[in-house]
């Protein structure tokens, strides 16, 4: 049995690169800001002094460069790590992300492999503003080639960086930098967590009941389960069952475990931190829709999410936008006093 200690994300998914690193040569790592800072949000810290400059590669500021680099080393057999600051910033080098990264595998006949592991960084809540706190997660599992990873606790987020670097497809693993356990930055407890030494993997496609409950399932995935989480400790002090379900990842896509639980609660609300409009509740919500002959629901689907409108500055603005556990608590009492309307006998 391999040792356990208690890891923030941030530890927990330096020491998976730094583990892969030690057993495969081919593995480095690529950034703004990844070397001697160790990156803004922790990712790498403590690397530079195991693996050197050679393999810790501090960029200029020019994601389209090192994420072409990152493109063209993988094709030449290497594992690189990129990683993106900021989600937001894929708007200056989204034709590499996606007409090269995410496609050139098929548009190769196969003949290559592109094993990238792009990281990022998203999410809001310390008010960083419009163009420094969105997720966006649903943008790049909306369009096929890339898998698309994200953990909401150290544990998993050591397991799935490993099978990320292990993959031989391009993966982006995105962090929120609300759970990464930064002193500077107030985080959810409940995403540090107890993390073997001994390296490990978690499949991808497997979603994790983070909560068992009978009454109602939430459906969500990265700091939105902490926030789950906390709502449904408050909401069984009013005897209210809730059971959180934990996606983990969006590509590939758990849909069995989704209506496996709503199959057993008969009511869904989905949470999400990423915008409302044509995304992750939408997806699941349809998901769960097309399978009425085997999930029958007790009230209608409710969803909860971040409005079509940018992340405002303002720390009381910021708290409205995006959902707090206050806010799915109310979602929950809202879709337990519901009922589905029983179709009129002629």
């Amino acid at each position: 049995m391999s040792n356990t200690r208690k890891l923030t994300m941030a530890q927990a998914i330096a020491e998976a690169i730094g583990q892969e690193m030690q057993r495969d040569d081919a593995v480095f790592v690529m950034g703004e800001d990844i070397g001697k800072y160790g990156g803004i949000f922790g990712a790498t810290g403590g690397l530079l002094e195991r693996f050197g400059a050679g393999r810790i590669m501090d960029t200029p500021i020019s994601e389209t460069a090192f994420i072409g680099t990152a493109t063209g080393a993988a094709a030449a057999g290497l594992r690189p790590i990129a990683e993106l600051m900021f989600v937001d910033f894929f708007g200056v080098c989204m034709d590499q992300i996606y007409n090269h990264l995410a496609k050139n595998t098929y548009m190769a006949g196969g003949h290559i492999k592109l094993p990238v592991v792009l990281t990022t960084a998203i999410g809001g809540g310390y008010n960083d503003a419009a163009q420094h706190s969105q997720c966006l997660y649903a943008t790049f599992a909306h369009m096929p080639g890339l898998k698309v990873v994200v953990p909401s606790n150290a544990y998993d987020a050591k397991g799935l960086m490993i099978q990320a670097i292990r993959d031989d497809n391009p993966v982006l693993f995105m962090y929120h930098k609300g759970i990464m356990g930064l002193p500077w930055m107030a985080y959810f407890e409940g995403s540090s967590n107890e993390v073997p030494e001994a390296a490990y993997t978690i499949a991808f496609g497997q979603a994790r009941i983070a909560r068992e409950g009978r009454d109602i399932t939430i459906v969500t995935l990265s700091q939105m389960v902490q926030k789950a989480l906390l709502a449904a400790e408050e909401l069984a002090a009013e005897g209210v069952s809730v059971e959180v379900i934990d996606l983990r990842t969006l590509v590939p896509l758990d849909r069995e475990s989704v209506l496996r639980s709503v199959r057993k609660t008969g009511r869904l609300l989905v949470a999400d931190e990423d915008y409302l409009g044509f995304g992750l509740t939408g997806e699941i919500a349809a998901i769960v829709a097309e399978n009425l002959d085997t999930v029958p629901l007790r009230a209608p689907v409710k969803r909860i999410a971040v409005p079509n409108v940018p992340i405002p500055y303002s720390r009381p603005l910021e708290r409205h936008v995006i959902p707090q556990v206050d806010s799915l608590v109310a979602a929950v009492r809202a879709v337990m006093a519901a009922s589905l309307q029983q179709p009129v006998e002629a």
